[in-house]
């Protein structure tokens, strides 16, 4: 089962996912997709991993998160956007190639058993980016997006730290 939480920056995303993910096990499993490029990125991680208590278990994984130990686990994967940065990068910035390698490592998880809830954030609702590579990279997420949820059983937008499900699971 995929569960999708999307949302902009600080609008609980994180926070409503583990608190999803502590609902349904009492040793959840944590995936950071984060790439450390600065001091300030540094301690935003470093924020985020004294939030969690010692009940989680954590991997930090850029990419082929699918080929990690998961299954039959509850899950966060925060988040696809650096997931994706790491994807590009790694492609020259080569749109429908890091697009069709998410997919696959979306599939990959979608074949697993367990409960995955899945966090993005929506880029291409604010303003427009100003360079070639920012437009590229927020039309590669709005796609990725897409596909996410096309996949999750659930799909959850959150907005000023509330929840609207925008698809429920029966």
């Amino acid at each position: 089962m995929i569960v999708y939480i999307s949302g902009g920056a600080r609008s609980g995303k994180s926070k409503f996912a583990q608190e999803m993910a502590l609902k349904w096990s009492e040793n959840p499993v944590y995936v950071a997709t984060a790439h450390i490029w600065d001091v300030d990125f540094a301690q935003r991680v470093d924020r985020h991993k004294a939030e969690r208590g010692t009940e989680w278990t954590s991997f930090e994984c850029k990419q082929n998160i699918h080929l990690l130990p998961i299954e039959n686990q509850v899950v966060v994967v925060d988040c696809v956007t650096l997931w994706l940065t790491n994807l590009f990068m790694a492609n020259d910035q080569e749109i429908d190639k890091t697009l069709a390698l998410f997919k696959l490592e979306i599939d990959g998880i979608s074949d697993l058993e367990g409960k995955f809830i899945i966090i993005s954030n929506e880029i291409g609702m604010g303003v427009h980016a100003e360079t070639e590579l920012g437009r590229k990279f927020t039309d590669l997420q709005g796609w990725a997006n897409q596909y996410v949820a096309s996949k999750a059983e659930e799909a959850i937008l959150m907005v000023s730290g509330l929840p609207l499900f925008l698809k429920k699971a029966n």
